[in-house]
């Protein structure tokens, strides 16, 4: 899923190719990536991009009238600006917007059709969609220790959490905690001040390193290799590959659709998490430290 350094460079490029221009038409491929059905999307068309902006790992699109329209990527969404008139590309095409200088689409890989289309009216109905989760890089040190202490959580869930933290998800998160040396699985109520002000400056630098870093790759360019898996990243995607720090294999958790990356001895003491489908297939002989595993 596209997270906030993602997110924050197409936004930069959406805002300098869009802002001024009249958006002509709304093409929709596949009616069931518009989740809203009223303002009706003919609506929209005929206004003037007013701005565009980031809510979480939303992208919203400002028109004038105050009308909003609201992309969510999701784990497989992904925008392609292409020349007026250009062929879309095949059966991933969702949604096209038509403007004078160019057609953004709005594509999606895969079978599952996660990824979504809103138009709404009114600064009210688009705050309603806002999970509210904490900008990090605009936070200060308190109000980051106050957002995680909130619930019990592992750090894991808390950093990926929409409600707490603004626009982190699995990649990200991953870097954060290797980088503040903590543990996925440690729980938030039991982090020590020196421990929470390792995070929030971790979680601050790891953003701002890679948004600027990804804005430099994609220079004048619009994005077109968004991905979660990254040359470059310290663990995340590099399951068995050397930790950049240490040199040790890097460990992950597969749950669900998802999986956690880590460095053992980095982060968690040495101590091989379990993995649930693994350790209980491996039993005795899961590995209980990375100088087991090594």
């Amino acid at each position: 899923m596209p997270e906030l350094p993602d997110i924050a460079v197409y936004i930069e490029h959406l805002d300098d190719r869009l802002t001024g221009q009249t958006l002509e038409r709304v093409r929709l491929m596949n009616p069931f990536v518009l989740r809203s059905v009223s303002p009706p999307v003919p609506a929209a068309e005929g206004r003037k991009v007013a701005g565009v902006r980031r809510m979480g790992k939303r992208i919203v699109i400002g028109l004038e009238g105050g009308l909003f329209l609201v992309l969510h990527l999701m784990i497989a969404g992904r925008l392609r600006w292409i020349g007026k008139g250009a062929k879309l590309p095949g059966r991933i095409s969702l949604a096209a917007l038509e403007f004078a200088g160019g057609t953004l689409v709005f594509t999606e890989a895969g079978t599952k059709r996660r990824a979504s289309l809103h138009l709404v009216e009114g600064e009210a109905a688009l705050a309603a969609m806002d999970p509210g989760g904490l900008e990090v890089l605009q936070a200060g040190l308190g109000e980051f220790a106050a957002r995680l202490r909130r619930d019990r959580h592992t750090l894991k869930r808390a950093l990926t959490d929409p409600h707490l933290f603004s626009g982190i998800g699995n990649a990200y998160s991953d870097e954060i905690l290797h980088r503040a040396k903590l543990s996925p699985f440690a729980q938030t109520q039991s982090l020590s001040g020196e421990d929470i002000g390792r995070l929030y400056a971790a979680a601050r630098a790891t953003l701002a390193d890679w948004t600027e870093r990804l804005r430099r790759e994609a220079g004048a360019d619009f994005p077109e290799k968004v991905t979660a898996f990254r040359e470059g990243m310290a663990v995340h995607g590099r399951f068995r590959k050397p930790c950049p720090v240490c040199g040790s294999p890097v460990q992950r958790i597969v749950y669900s659709e998802n999986e956690t990356n880590y460095c053992a001895r980095c982060q968690t003491g040495g101590k091989v998490l379990a993995d649930r489908a693994l350790s209980r297939l491996l039993k005795a002989s899961w590995p209980r430290s990375i100088d087991e595993l090594e």
